[in-house]
């Protein structure tokens, strides 16, 4: 009885492992691209791009090297918060509330074969529930940060081409 229940876990975490380590993006609102760079070469590339596009790195959060301090080994992941102080000021002045979005971010991650991925919830996404109240004004300031991720994310991942 024991060994059966034992064969059964064991069946049951072999067929969940492939499915844990599998990435699933949301179908709505995301831009994910994978590239062929490394983690650490992909988030080089990233902050560089958003130098160049004339916005801020204004955050940096990722489990990966504090999990190391700890012995623990995870694949790369950092989240970097990109922003600019006045597109700040028109979010503000059209929605309080819109505010919580910011900074908006892009996403970094390794993949199990070395590569990097880079994703993003678009802007036009993050700020689509205070359209009401921010009205065409606010749809205009999104469209431009659509545009300016966009263009953050395409010098990022040509980035070693």
């Amino acid at each position: 009885m024991i060994r059966a229940i034992l064969a059964t876990c064991l069946l049951a975490l072999s067929l969940a492992a492939p499915l844990a380590a599998e990435t699933r993006w949301p179908d709505q609102g995301w831009q994910v691209i994978p590239t062929a760079q490394g983690y650490d070469e992909l988030l080089q590339a990233l902050k560089q791009a958003v130098e160049a596009e004339g916005m801020f790195v204004v955050t940096e959060a990722g489990p990966t090297e504090a999990a190391a301090s700890r012995g623990v080994t995870i694949p790369g992941n950092r989240v970097v918060g990109v922003f600019r102080n006045d597109y700040a000021v028109r979010i503000l002045r059209l929605s309080v509330p819109a505010m919580i979005e910011a900074p908006m971010r892009f996403y970094v991650t390794e993949n199990d074969n070395g590569s990097a991925t880079l994703s993003w919830k678009k802007p036009t996404h993050l700020l689509a529930p205070y359209m009401e109240a921010g009205g065409k004004e606010l749809e205009a300031v999104a469209r431009e940060l659509d545009t300016l991720f966009a263009a953050i994310s395409q010098r990022a991942t040509d980035a070693s081409e």
